[in-house]
Parts: C-alpha cells; structure tokens; sequence
C-alpha cells in the first residue's frame, strides 16, 4: 500500500513539475495505459461470458423443465442398484398403476448420459402401463467413481460416453434387463428403446439379447455386419428425422441387410423433424428451425410407439 502512495505521489509531481511537451507526452502515456486497461477488461467479460455460456450448457443439460415435470409426477420412482459383476449400475425405475403385472421397458440415454428427461421419458412410459428403467451406462466412470451427473460439463459427458467399451455396455444392459424381468410386478417380457447414442445402441443390443420382445431405435444408426444382422430375433422399429442425414441416410443400407436377413424392421421417417426430436418436441424452450416438425414427430412417435407396444 505504502509503495502505491509515493508512485501516486510521485507521478503528481512529474505532472506538474513537466510543461509544455512533457505534460503532453505524459497525457499521452495515460491514455495508452487506459486503454490497456479498457482492452484488460473487454477481455475480462468476454471470458465471463464464455463462462456463462458454459454454465448456460450445463444448465441445459440438467434440463430445469423435464425435472419439474417429472417431480409432479403421481408414480412410484426409485433409485436401484442392479449388480453386472463387479460393477454396480445405477438405475432409475418407474412402475405404472396396473392392476396386472406389467412388462418392462429398458430405456437407453443419449450420448449426453442419463438427464432429467430420460428418465421423464421412463415415467411416461409407466405412465402408459409399462415399467420403465433407465441406466446410468456411465455408473462408476465419472468423477470420483459417480454417473453422469458428476461431470462438469456436456463434453465431458459426451467424451466419456463415447469412450465406454462395448461389451461393458452390453453386460449392463444384460444386467438390467435380467433383473427388471424377474420384478414380483413384471411379466417377464422386455422390450428396449433408445435415442441417439442409446438408439444405436438398442439396435445392438438386439443382435446380442434374444429373448427381447422388441427394439425402439430413435435416430440411432444399425449395425453394418450380415454377421450381428443374423442374431437379431425381436422385430426393429425405427424413427428417424427427415432433417438428420447423417443418421437417416443409414437407414437403406439397415434395411437392405435386415431384409436380407429375413428380419422384421419399420422404420418410420419423419419429415422435417431433426435430430433428437423426441426431446426437442417436447422442450418447451425450443426455438430452433425445426421446432414446429419436431413437436409434430415427437407427437406421432409417442402415439406410434405405445401402439407397437400395446401389441407385444
């Protein structure tokens, strides 16, 4: 503090002990150095802002409208810990309110791991008669051991999810579907559906899973070899958005090697819709180009899928 005293002080004399051309070299250096300062502090609030836009991202990702949703929910949720060797899978359940016993859903996240509105997605499958469970596939593989909600932010998530082994992933889905089948209120029956990252992964997990009664594919890509095509015994259904090239040009080349294989499989296009439009369609924050064809895919989809399953 001293030290700051006297180069004020100091600086006080110079300004008036200097006339004429040094007082106007002296204006000039305060002007330089006011505007390093300004520019320190437009850089200052552009990392500020980058920062909120971070924040922004990982706010969105816990999704504020999907959990307030879920909260007022009526049905019994839980929290359960399904066994797949040494590992320990956190899941979440929702069972319907049926008199008889119910089968069971297993819902697989997106690549951004299991977020409020996956497992909103579980409760509105219990809400139409099924039991719904969503695994946390990033159990264990986060930050100090925890799931997807102890990443920092929505890359990270991604990057790990990206990054999980497949035969882990199939292991835990084994896993879970074991233990949601042999529930005192199931029937036995399992049937699987996923979005995006999970979509590709339930068209997957029916080459490597029997005895499944079905498989949802919500914009998720097939597998390409004849080989896993052949293992496949439960009929695909597919959805898929008419503006989500990248996913729904693979959808030929699936349903060449799945007639091929003499294999039951429906995908279903819808026009305009982009990718991820069953959560889009639902969000009432969206306001992206395709906002409007998202709502009406996520609307048909939902009615589409509960009548595929009412059929099982």
């Amino acid at each position: 503090m001293a030290a700051s005293v006297e180069w004020r002080i100091a600086f006080t004399r110079k300004d008036v002990e200097f006339i004429g051309g040094e007082s106007i070299r002296m204006r000039k250096m305060i002007v330089v150095v006011l505007m390093v300062l300004l520019a320190a502090v437009a850089v200052y609030a552009q990392d500020g802002h980058a920062a909120h836009a971070e924040h922004a991202t990982v706010s969105m990702m816990m999704q504020d409208w999907a959990k307030q949703k879920l909260d007022k929910s009526p049905r019994h949720q839980e929290w359960v810990q399904v066994k797949n060797g040494t590992r320990t899978v956190n899941a979440f359940i929702v069972y319907p309110e049926v008199k008889n016993k119910a089968m069971a859903v297993v819902v697989i996240h997106e690549i951004f791991g299991l977020s409020d509105w996956v497992r909103g997605v579980a409760d509105q499958l219990a809400e139409a008669g099924y039991i719904a469970i969503a695994p946390d596939l990033l159990s264990g593989m986060g930050p100090q051991g925890g799931g997807s909600s102890e990443f920092a932010d929505r890359s990270a998530v991604t990057q790990a999810v990206m990054k999980l082994p497949a035969d882990q992933v199939t292991a835990d889905l084994n896993a879970v579907a074991d233990y949601v089948a042999k529930l005192p209120a199931a029937n036995g029956k399992v049937a699987v559906g996923g979005f995006c990252w999970g979509g590709t992964q339930t068209f997957r997990f029916a080459t490597n899973r029997a005895n499944l009664a079905a498989a949802f594919v919500f914009y998720g890509t097939g597998p390409d070899s004849p080989d896993a095509i052949a293992k496949i015994k439960a009929p695909v259904y597919g959805f898929y958005g008419g503006n989500d090239a990248r996913v729904t040009a693979t959808v030929a080349k699936s349903t060449e090697l799945m007639k091929t294989a003499g294999k039951r499989y429906e995908p279903v296009t819808y026009e305009g819709a982009g990718h991820g439009f069953m959560r889009s369609g639902e969000d009432p924050t969206a306001n992206d180009a395709n906002k409007d064809a998202n709502k009406k895919a996520h609307d048909e989809a939902w009615a589409r899928w509960k009548a595929l399953l009412k059929k099982l």
